[in-house]
Protein backbone atom coordinates (compact mmCIF):
# COMPACT_ATOMS: atom_id res chain seq x y z
CA UNK A 1 0.00 0.00 0.00
CA UNK A 2 1.31 3.74 -1.02
CA UNK A 3 2.36 5.45 1.97
CA UNK A 4 4.30 8.95 3.09
CA UNK A 5 6.10 9.66 6.13
CA UNK A 6 8.24 12.54 7.33
CA UNK A 7 11.88 13.45 8.20
CA UNK A 8 12.38 16.39 10.72
CA UNK A 9 16.10 18.36 10.30
CA UNK A 10 18.03 18.19 12.71
CA UNK A 11 16.09 15.73 15.16
CA UNK A 12 16.48 12.87 12.38
CA UNK A 13 19.77 13.82 11.36
CA UNK A 14 21.05 12.49 7.97
CA UNK A 15 20.28 9.12 8.42
CA UNK A 16 17.29 8.36 6.52
CA UNK A 17 18.36 9.71 2.97
CA UNK A 18 22.09 8.18 3.69
CA UNK A 19 19.85 4.79 4.24
CA UNK A 20 17.94 5.41 1.05
CA UNK A 21 20.84 5.95 -1.15
CA UNK A 22 22.66 2.94 0.28
CA UNK A 23 19.55 0.81 -0.68
CA UNK A 24 19.46 2.36 -4.42
CA UNK A 25 19.50 -0.89 -6.89
CA UNK A 26 18.66 0.79 -10.37
CA UNK A 27 19.00 4.59 -10.32
CA UNK A 28 19.54 7.51 -8.49
CA UNK A 29 17.84 11.18 -9.69
CA UNK A 30 19.30 14.07 -7.44
CA UNK A 31 18.15 18.17 -7.88
CA UNK A 32 19.89 20.39 -5.55
CA UNK A 33 20.20 23.86 -4.50
CA UNK A 34 22.69 23.14 -2.48
CA UNK A 35 25.04 20.13 -2.26
CA UNK A 36 28.12 20.06 -0.58
CA UNK A 37 27.94 17.78 2.66
CA UNK A 38 30.81 15.12 2.51
CA UNK A 39 28.87 12.06 3.84
CA UNK A 40 26.19 12.50 1.41
CA UNK A 41 29.01 13.17 -1.24
CA UNK A 42 30.38 9.95 -0.67
CA UNK A 43 27.40 8.27 -0.38
CA UNK A 44 26.31 9.29 -3.83
CA UNK A 45 29.74 8.42 -5.40
CA UNK A 46 29.41 4.86 -3.40
CA UNK A 47 26.13 4.29 -5.30
CA UNK A 48 27.68 5.62 -9.09
CA UNK A 49 30.49 2.69 -8.05
CA UNK A 50 28.28 -0.26 -7.38
CA UNK A 51 26.71 0.31 -10.66
CA UNK A 52 23.43 2.43 -9.90
CA UNK A 53 22.50 5.02 -12.49
CA UNK A 54 23.03 8.03 -11.05
CA UNK A 55 22.28 11.95 -12.47
CA UNK A 56 22.81 14.77 -10.59
CA UNK A 57 21.35 18.28 -11.49
CA UNK A 58 22.78 21.53 -9.64
CA UNK A 59 22.03 24.81 -9.77
CA UNK A 60 25.24 26.54 -11.01
CA UNK A 61 24.78 29.43 -8.83
CA UNK A 62 22.65 31.99 -6.42
CA UNK A 63 21.48 35.19 -7.29
CA UNK A 64 24.37 36.60 -6.44
CA UNK A 65 26.95 34.80 -8.40
CA UNK A 66 28.18 32.17 -6.13
CA UNK A 67 29.05 29.03 -6.96
CA UNK A 68 28.13 26.57 -4.30
CA UNK A 69 27.98 23.41 -5.75
CA UNK A 70 31.71 24.43 -8.03
CA UNK A 71 33.39 21.78 -5.57
CA UNK A 72 30.96 19.07 -5.14
CA UNK A 73 30.59 19.07 -9.34
CA UNK A 74 34.23 18.26 -9.62
CA UNK A 75 34.50 15.46 -7.29
CA UNK A 76 31.47 13.87 -8.81
CA UNK A 77 32.56 14.62 -12.52
CA UNK A 78 35.90 12.73 -11.59
CA UNK A 79 34.31 10.02 -9.68
CA UNK A 80 32.22 9.42 -13.04
CA UNK A 81 28.59 10.76 -12.09
CA UNK A 82 26.92 11.69 -14.42
CA UNK A 83 26.32 15.78 -13.59
CA UNK A 84 24.60 18.47 -14.99
CA UNK A 85 23.60 22.05 -14.53
CA UNK A 86 20.01 22.60 -13.44
CA UNK A 87 17.55 24.24 -16.78
CA UNK A 88 18.24 27.81 -17.58
CA UNK A 89 15.22 28.06 -18.41
CA UNK A 90 14.07 28.78 -15.06
CA UNK A 91 15.73 31.81 -13.21
CA UNK A 92 17.19 29.56 -10.21
CA UNK A 93 16.60 25.72 -9.16
CA UNK A 94 16.06 25.93 -5.68
CA UNK A 95 13.74 22.40 -5.84
CA UNK A 96 15.58 19.84 -3.33
CA UNK A 97 14.53 16.47 -4.22
CA UNK A 98 15.88 12.79 -5.08
CA UNK A 99 14.33 10.11 -6.39
CA UNK A 100 15.80 6.33 -5.83
CA UNK A 101 14.91 3.52 -8.29
CA UNK A 102 11.99 5.30 -9.93
CA UNK A 103 9.64 4.00 -6.70
CA UNK A 104 10.38 6.43 -3.69
CA UNK A 105 11.08 10.20 -3.92
CA UNK A 106 12.11 12.65 -1.49
CA UNK A 107 10.31 16.18 -1.59
CA UNK A 108 12.87 18.39 0.79
CA UNK A 109 13.11 21.99 2.37
CA UNK A 110 16.97 21.23 3.02
CA UNK A 111 19.87 21.52 1.25
CA UNK A 112 22.24 18.81 1.00
CA UNK A 113 24.81 20.99 2.83
CA UNK A 114 25.89 19.96 6.82
CA UNK A 115 24.21 23.05 8.33
CA UNK A 116 21.05 21.85 7.22
CA UNK A 117 21.68 18.39 8.78
CA UNK A 118 23.04 20.11 12.08
CA UNK A 119 21.83 23.36 12.92
CA UNK A 120 18.45 24.12 10.88
CA UNK A 121 15.09 23.20 11.11
CA UNK A 122 13.88 21.50 7.90
CA UNK A 123 11.74 19.14 7.01
CA UNK A 124 11.48 16.03 4.22
CA UNK A 125 8.27 14.24 2.92
CA UNK A 126 9.07 10.68 1.51
CA UNK A 127 6.53 9.14 -1.02
CA UNK A 128 5.92 5.77 -2.59
CA UNK A 129 2.90 7.06 -4.36
CA UNK A 130 3.07 6.34 -7.78
CA UNK A 131 1.39 9.27 -9.42
CA UNK A 132 3.64 11.57 -7.34
CA UNK A 133 6.79 9.71 -7.87
CA UNK A 134 6.13 9.93 -11.86
CA UNK A 135 5.70 13.24 -11.11
CA UNK A 136 8.99 14.74 -10.11
CA UNK A 137 10.44 12.18 -12.91
CA UNK A 138 8.61 14.08 -15.12
CA UNK A 139 9.98 17.12 -14.12
CA UNK A 140 13.91 15.93 -13.58
CA UNK A 141 13.75 14.66 -17.28
CA UNK A 142 12.09 17.35 -18.23
CA UNK A 143 14.95 19.72 -17.00
CA UNK A 144 17.76 17.07 -17.58
CA UNK A 145 16.93 17.24 -21.70
CA UNK A 146 16.32 21.10 -21.35
CA UNK A 147 12.68 20.15 -21.97
CA UNK A 148 9.32 22.25 -21.10
CA UNK A 149 7.36 20.62 -18.30
CA UNK A 150 3.61 20.56 -18.11
CA UNK A 151 1.62 18.99 -15.20
CA UNK A 152 -1.72 19.93 -16.32
CA UNK A 153 -4.31 21.09 -13.72
CA UNK A 154 -4.18 17.55 -12.90
CA UNK A 155 -0.97 17.98 -11.18
CA UNK A 156 -1.03 16.32 -7.89
CA UNK A 157 2.44 18.18 -6.86
CA UNK A 158 2.94 22.12 -6.05
CA UNK A 159 5.46 23.33 -8.34
CA UNK A 160 6.78 26.45 -9.16
CA UNK A 161 6.86 28.42 -11.55
CA UNK A 162 3.14 26.45 -12.62
CA UNK A 163 0.34 26.27 -9.80
CA UNK A 164 2.37 27.04 -6.70
CA UNK A 165 0.96 30.38 -6.15
CA UNK A 166 -2.67 29.33 -6.57
CA UNK A 167 -2.23 26.23 -4.44
CA UNK A 168 -0.60 27.55 -1.34
CA UNK A 169 -3.29 30.41 -1.60
CA UNK A 170 -6.20 28.34 -1.71
CA UNK A 171 -4.67 26.21 1.07
CA UNK A 172 -4.48 29.34 2.99
CA UNK A 173 -8.29 30.16 2.65
CA UNK A 174 -9.19 26.47 3.26
CA UNK A 175 -8.06 27.19 7.43
CA UNK A 176 -10.92 27.19 9.28
CA UNK A 177 -9.50 26.97 13.30
CA UNK A 178 -5.56 27.42 13.20
CA UNK A 179 -2.75 27.73 10.38
CA UNK A 180 0.76 27.49 11.24
CA UNK A 181 3.52 28.78 9.16
CA UNK A 182 7.21 28.33 8.79
CA UNK A 183 8.80 30.83 6.35
CA UNK A 184 12.36 32.37 5.69
CA UNK A 185 10.22 35.27 4.11
CA UNK A 186 6.52 36.49 3.45
CA UNK A 187 6.94 39.29 0.35
CA UNK A 188 4.07 37.55 -2.04
CA UNK A 189 1.25 40.30 -1.71
CA UNK A 190 -1.26 37.28 -2.45
CA UNK A 191 -0.04 35.24 0.14
CA UNK A 192 0.12 37.85 2.63
CA UNK A 193 -3.37 38.95 1.74
CA UNK A 194 -4.34 35.24 2.50
CA UNK A 195 -2.86 35.20 5.66
CA UNK A 196 -4.99 38.88 6.64
CA UNK A 197 -7.90 37.19 5.61
CA UNK A 198 -7.14 34.15 7.36
CA UNK A 199 -6.73 36.14 10.64
CA UNK A 200 -9.88 38.06 9.90
CA UNK A 201 -12.28 35.37 9.98
CA UNK A 202 -10.94 34.05 12.99
CA UNK A 203 -8.25 31.51 12.14
CA UNK A 204 -5.76 31.76 14.63
CA UNK A 205 -2.32 32.41 12.65
CA UNK A 206 1.04 31.44 14.12
CA UNK A 207 3.52 32.87 11.86
CA UNK A 208 7.38 32.12 12.52
CA UNK A 209 10.08 33.34 10.57
CA UNK A 210 13.53 34.86 10.74
CA UNK A 211 14.90 38.08 12.16
CA UNK A 212 14.91 40.49 9.59
CA UNK A 213 18.99 41.08 10.32
CA UNK A 214 18.81 38.07 8.27
CA UNK A 215 17.25 39.01 5.09
CA UNK A 216 19.60 40.05 1.90
CA UNK A 217 19.82 43.87 1.95
CA UNK A 218 17.89 44.47 -1.71
CA UNK A 219 15.15 42.24 0.17
CA UNK A 220 14.94 44.21 3.26
CA UNK A 221 11.96 46.65 2.57
CA UNK A 222 9.41 44.05 1.09
CA UNK A 223 10.66 41.16 3.80
CA UNK A 224 9.63 43.76 6.98
CA UNK A 225 7.00 45.29 5.39
CA UNK A 226 5.31 41.88 4.70
CA UNK A 227 5.62 40.77 8.43
CA UNK A 228 4.87 44.14 9.66
CA UNK A 229 1.90 43.70 7.88
CA UNK A 230 1.00 40.59 9.11
CA UNK A 231 1.67 42.47 12.71
CA UNK A 232 -0.94 44.96 12.33
CA UNK A 233 -3.66 43.16 12.01
CA UNK A 234 -2.70 40.91 15.13
CA UNK A 235 -0.94 37.90 13.70
CA UNK A 236 1.50 36.13 16.26
CA UNK A 237 5.01 36.72 14.66
CA UNK A 238 7.92 34.45 15.97
CA UNK A 239 11.26 33.80 15.99
CA UNK A 240 12.50 30.08 16.88
CA UNK A 241 15.19 29.64 19.48
CA UNK A 242 18.30 27.69 19.25
CA UNK A 243 17.58 26.41 16.00
CA UNK A 244 17.43 28.69 12.42
CA UNK A 245 14.67 29.02 10.68
CA UNK A 246 14.53 27.07 7.22
CA UNK A 247 12.22 25.18 6.32
CA UNK A 248 8.83 25.57 4.46
CA UNK A 249 5.99 24.53 6.21
CA UNK A 250 2.44 25.04 6.20
CA UNK A 251 -0.10 23.25 8.92
CA UNK A 252 -3.72 23.54 8.84
CA UNK A 253 -6.11 22.38 11.28
CA UNK A 254 -4.04 19.80 12.62
CA UNK A 255 -4.87 17.57 9.56
CA UNK A 256 -3.44 18.91 6.26
CA UNK A 257 0.23 20.26 5.71
CA UNK A 258 2.37 21.77 2.81
CA UNK A 259 6.46 21.17 2.87
CA UNK A 260 8.58 21.32 0.19
CA UNK A 261 11.27 24.40 -1.13
CA UNK A 262 9.10 27.30 -1.39
CA UNK A 263 9.53 30.51 -0.23
CA UNK A 264 6.45 32.70 0.14
CA UNK A 265 8.03 35.42 -2.58
CA UNK A 266 7.08 36.28 -5.83
CA UNK A 267 10.77 35.20 -7.44
CA UNK A 268 9.97 31.94 -6.18
CA UNK A 269 6.34 31.48 -7.05
CA UNK A 270 7.18 33.28 -10.99
CA UNK A 271 11.10 32.60 -12.29
CA UNK A 272 12.17 29.20 -9.98
CA UNK A 273 11.86 25.75 -10.03
CA UNK A 274 10.02 24.91 -6.62
CA UNK A 275 8.61 22.07 -5.77
CA UNK A 276 6.51 21.17 -2.71
CA UNK A 277 3.79 18.30 -1.25
CA UNK A 278 0.49 18.70 0.26
CA UNK A 279 -0.01 15.70 2.51
CA UNK A 280 -3.16 14.29 4.95
CA UNK A 281 -1.77 11.44 6.12
CA UNK A 282 -2.22 10.72 9.86
CA UNK A 283 1.27 9.74 11.03
CA UNK A 284 2.74 12.89 9.06
CA UNK A 285 0.69 15.11 9.69
CA UNK A 286 0.61 14.60 13.52
CA UNK A 287 3.95 14.54 14.00
CA UNK A 288 4.21 18.10 12.11
CA UNK A 289 1.67 19.63 14.47
CA UNK A 290 3.79 18.29 17.42
CA UNK A 291 6.89 19.73 16.28
CA UNK A 292 4.67 22.95 14.86
CA UNK A 293 3.55 23.25 18.93
CA UNK A 294 7.03 22.36 20.21
CA UNK A 295 8.77 24.93 18.19
CA UNK A 296 6.42 27.65 18.57
CA UNK A 297 7.13 27.05 22.71
CA UNK A 298 10.70 27.14 22.24
CA UNK A 299 10.69 30.83 20.94
CA UNK A 300 9.81 34.48 20.85
CA UNK A 301 8.14 37.17 19.75
CA UNK A 302 9.49 39.34 16.93
CA UNK A 303 9.89 42.75 17.88
CA UNK A 304 9.02 44.58 14.70
CA UNK A 305 8.38 47.93 16.70
CA UNK A 306 10.90 50.99 15.10
CA UNK A 307 12.61 50.06 18.31
CA UNK A 308 13.10 46.21 17.46
CA UNK A 309 13.96 46.56 14.16
CA UNK A 310 16.40 49.56 14.95
CA UNK A 311 17.89 47.36 17.73
CA UNK A 312 18.09 43.70 15.46
CA UNK A 313 19.39 45.81 12.68
CA UNK A 314 21.91 47.93 14.50
CA UNK A 315 25.68 47.62 12.97
CA UNK A 316 24.82 44.72 10.83
CA UNK A 317 22.37 46.90 7.87
CA UNK A 318 24.06 49.98 6.74
CA UNK A 319 21.81 52.49 5.79
CA UNK A 320 18.69 49.89 6.75
CA UNK A 321 16.75 52.73 9.19
CA UNK A 322 16.54 55.11 6.44
CA UNK A 323 15.93 52.48 4.02
CA UNK A 324 12.65 51.79 6.58
CA UNK A 325 11.85 55.20 6.69
CA UNK A 326 11.82 55.06 10.47
CA UNK A 327 11.93 57.82 12.40
CA UNK A 328 14.95 58.48 14.46
CA UNK A 329 17.38 56.14 12.12
CA UNK A 330 20.14 58.42 11.68
CA UNK A 331 20.92 58.81 15.42
CA UNK A 332 23.40 56.90 15.75
CA UNK A 333 25.41 58.76 12.76
CA UNK A 334 25.43 61.58 14.62
CA UNK A 335 26.32 60.14 17.37
CA UNK A 336 29.35 58.66 16.06
CA UNK A 337 30.00 62.26 14.47
CA UNK A 338 30.13 63.55 18.37
CA UNK A 339 32.38 60.49 19.37
CA UNK A 340 34.73 62.13 16.35
CA UNK A 341 34.64 65.15 17.08
CA UNK A 342 35.47 64.24 20.64
CA UNK A 343 38.61 62.39 19.67
CA UNK A 344 39.74 65.12 17.79
CA UNK A 345 39.59 67.71 20.40
CA UNK A 346 41.62 65.57 22.73
CA UNK A 347 43.78 64.85 20.31
CA UNK A 348 44.22 68.59 20.14
CA UNK A 349 44.89 68.92 23.65
CA UNK A 350 47.38 66.27 23.87
CA UNK A 351 49.14 68.59 21.21
CA UNK A 352 48.67 71.61 23.36
CA UNK A 353 49.82 70.27 25.97
CA UNK A 354 53.08 68.98 24.16
CA UNK A 355 53.61 72.42 22.81
CA UNK A 356 52.89 73.75 26.26
CA UNK A 357 55.88 71.13 28.23
CA UNK A 358 58.20 71.82 25.46
CA UNK A 359 58.35 75.73 26.08
CA UNK A 360 58.41 75.56 29.50
CA UNK A 361 61.67 72.92 28.83
CA UNK A 362 63.37 75.42 26.45
CA UNK A 363 63.04 78.52 29.84
CA UNK A 364 64.56 76.20 32.32
CA UNK A 365 67.41 75.84 29.75
CA UNK A 366 68.13 79.14 29.13
CA UNK A 367 68.09 80.08 32.85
Amino acid sequence: MPSRSLIVLPDDAAKPILDAIAGAKKSLRIKMFVFSDPALLDAVIAAHGRGVRTQVMLNPERRSGEEDNEVTRKKLAKAGVTVKDSNPAVDLTHEKSMVVDDATAFVKSLNWATKNLTETRDYAVVTDHKHEVAEIVECFEADWERGKFSPGAEARLIWCPINGRDRIAEFIDGAKHTLFVQNERYQDAVILERLVRAAERGVKVHVMARPPHSLKKEKLVEGVGGLRILDDVGIKIHKLKGLKLHGKMLLADGVVAIVGSINLAPGSFDSRRELAIEVRDDDVVDRLHQIARRDWENSHPLDLSDEGLLADLEDREEGAAEALAIPGGKKKKKSKGKKDKGKKIKKAARKTGAKKAAKKKKKAKKK
